[in-house]
């Protein structure tokens, strides 16, 4: 699907081969969609889509009208090879798919199982796919620095030994795979053979599972497979995101100074969506995407540097060694347990009423119309989004003089813009921190403090593994003013940029802004000053999002960018063409002043694809947009 570049589109599945597939399986597939890229992925509603609907506690009446709705729509069924006109048609066969991973740093780096070890030992040698670059150090003083020591430990694991591909970090989580029963049911039998036969997972490997409800705790109670996962360290951390989204949480120690110290490619294994640079965990350099069985296989191998399809797990208790297929559980096995994840009554008895937790109710917190807010706290803020707030929208204007804030190159991902993950003590967000007093351990993730946008907008441009061209040869979000001196951090310079009174721009490559839907990858670049964002392509959400947010998302022409022009950073841009009018898609001018007096120009489309965008344009964002029109119906 990335390669039919099926950014924008609607993906509907059908034919055999998608009749087959559970809803389950369906749901993950089309959940996937973000990933592919594509605008959504969908299977048609049919008697599988009832069943589910039956099996998870509605009545026999609301299934029927479900049924029924759809079959007066004409839509209900899936249809047949052939049956359908579609805009364009894409062929898999099912018999062809063989168990793969993906990685290290996108979802879409498929890797074939067989595979894994050759592939890593060729990045280790070619020195592709992980970071060789050197770390930003920053100059400002942050109170202490941050050093692997600082980390809290609970003991001194033997991590001496650690080696490139040994793992860390190995976590059943994400709500797309958690949620599926047969890959669940799976992971314990996986276990259980395992544990059966005496196999242990190293200690320097982190282990978690992190199921996205609480009905997966239930059924692998009921079925006896917790005691195994429990067994071999995948004990529940909590429900929703955890490590897919960054919140693994601090690795050992001696584990991160080894690491460190040594510049090691250690990795991570898990079941979720998204393994992009730095959102697992910011010194776990390969990140592998898979199916939480193979998690827990991969959890008792201990390194990706093995075949599991050929090398054994381990040794078992009577001595002899213990391959894949001695603990990986048949269809018939996985077949037989499923039933207790169909129950009805458990799906009533956690989701029928949601109006009462008393853990919500025991939260002390104000009253009254107006929320009172804490000036003190370091968690939320009054929002900045309504400063300056008038009645009436605005008018479009061009760009002047601008400066670059980054140049920027492929496949950055809304990871890179707005990291989700630790927060690095010597950070701007971690500096600010210990500024309010905030210990180190303390800290949590940004995903945490995602209402407070003074963490946040320090967030913005900080992930450790970002590269801008403008400062060649280093790791991190930095840049120089001006395009040259010394590197600082991009707040910093924002900061400076903006008490100057002098707009920015981002510069950036092909698909820029992959990965999550993450608003605050928008917000943070406004806030920051940029109030145009030019790339070669742009992912669908994170454009609308830049849009959303008052900020001028163009694309370069085709075969055009910022390479191919020239531009290192030390330009000032003009970006013109909007002040007489906005229409969706149209073609504006870019010119980049170069210090010897030369002057390079390109037109760009305005990605702006709608009418209604152009309004939230010219409001300022979707969130004076949305106020306008709530006080204009008072």
């Amino acid at each position: 699907l990335r390669a039919a570049k099926v950014v924008g589109k609607f993906v509907e599945f059908h034919g055999a081969g998608a009749v087959s597939l559970s809803l389950t399986d369906r749901a993950t597939i089309a959940n996937m969609a973000p990933e592919y890229g594509a605008t959504m992925g969908f299977f048609p509603v049919d008697e599988e889509s009832c069943t589910y609907l039956t099996n998870t506690g509605r009545t026999s009446d609301q299934v029927d009208a479900f049924r029924q709705y759809f079959k007066a729509q004409g839509l209900f069924g899936i249809p047949a090879a052939g049956e359908i006109e579609y805009s364009e048609l894409l062929e898999l066969d099912l018999s062809t798919v063989v168990p793969s991973v993906a990685g290290p740093k996108r979802p879409q780096d498929r890797i074939a199982l067989t595979d894994v070890k050759g592939k890593f030992a060729e990045l280790i040698e070619r020195g592709a796919g992980f970071s060789i670059l050197p770390m930003f150090a920053p100059s400002a003083p942050n109170n202490g620095g941050t050093k692997a020591t600082d980390l809290p430990s609970e003991r001194d694991l033997k991590s001496e030994n650690l080696a490139n591909g040994d793992i860390v970090i190995a976590a059943i989580t994400s709500c797309t795979n958690t949620s599926n029963p047969s890959v669940m049911l799976a992971a314990g039998l996986v276990a259980k053979k395992a544990v059966e036969k005496g196999l242990t997972v190293r200690e320097t490997v982190k282990t978690s599972l992190g199921p996205g409800s609480r009905v997966v705790t239930d059924y692998l109670d009921k079925t006896g497979l917790s005691t195994y996962l429990d067994a071999l360290g995948f004990q529940t951390v909590g429900y929703g995101c955890t490590t897919c989204i960054g919140n693994s949480g601090p690795l050992d120690a001696s584990i991160e100074r080894t690491v460190v110290e040594n510049n090691l490619t250690v990795a991570s294994v898990l079941s979720g969506n998204r393994n992009f640079e730095a959102r697992v965990h910011q010194n776990v350099k390969a990140n592998f995407l898979m199916s939480p069985p193979l998690v827990v296989a991969y959890a008792l191998a201990g390194s990706v540097t093995i075949d599991l399809t050929t090398e054994p797990l381990g040794v078992g208790s009577d001595g002899k060694p213990v391959y894949l297929a001695d603990v990986w559980p048949t269809p018939e096995e996985v077949t037989a347990l499923l039933g207790a994840a169909s129950d009805p009554a458990t799906y009533l008895k956690y989701y029928a009423d949601l109006s009462v937790n008393p853990l919500w109710q025991e939260i002390s917190t104000s009253t009254g119309d107006l929320y009172a807010w804490d000036e003190d706290s370091t968690y939320i803020q009054r929002p900045p989004f309504f400063e300056d707030f008038g009645l009436e929208k605005g008018t479009a204007h061009d760009i002047h003089g601008a400066r670059p804030l980054a140049i920027l190159g492929d496949s950055v991902t809304t990871d890179h813009i707005s990291p989700a993950g630790a927060i690095k003590p010597a950070s701007p967000a971690g500096r600010y921190l210990s500024e309010k007093g905030v210990e180190v351990s303390d800290f949590n993730s940004y995903g945490s403090r995602r209402g407070n946008d003074r963490v946040m907008v320090r967030g913005t441009f900080a992930n450790v593994r970002i590269r801008n061209s403008m400062v060649p040869g280093v790791e991190g979000g930095v840049t120089k003013i001006n395009g040259v001196g010394e590197p600082l951090d991009i707040y910093d310079a924002a900061m400076q940029y903006k008490s100057a009174g002098v707009p920015l721009v981002i510069l950036a490559g092909q698909e820029y802004g992959t990965g999550s839907s993450r608003d605050w990858a928008a917000k943070g670049t406004a806030l920051q000053g940029v109030g145009a964002v030019i790339a070669q392509s742009f992912e669908r959400i994170h454009r609308s999002n830049l849009v959303g947010m008052g900020v001028l998302p163009c694309q370069f022409p085709d075969g055009v960018s910022a390479a191919s022009l020239g531009l290192v950073g030390t330009e000032t841009f003009d970006l013109v063409g909007v002040e007489n009018g906005i229409v969706p898609r149209m073609t504006l001018t870019l010119r980049a002043h170069k210090p010897d007096g030369t002057m390079v120009e390109t037109p760009v489309t305005l990605r702006i694809d709608t009418p209604i965008e152009v309004e939230y344009y010219l409001h300022g964002g979707i969130l004076p947009y949305v106020l306008r029109q709530l006080i204009a119906k008072a």
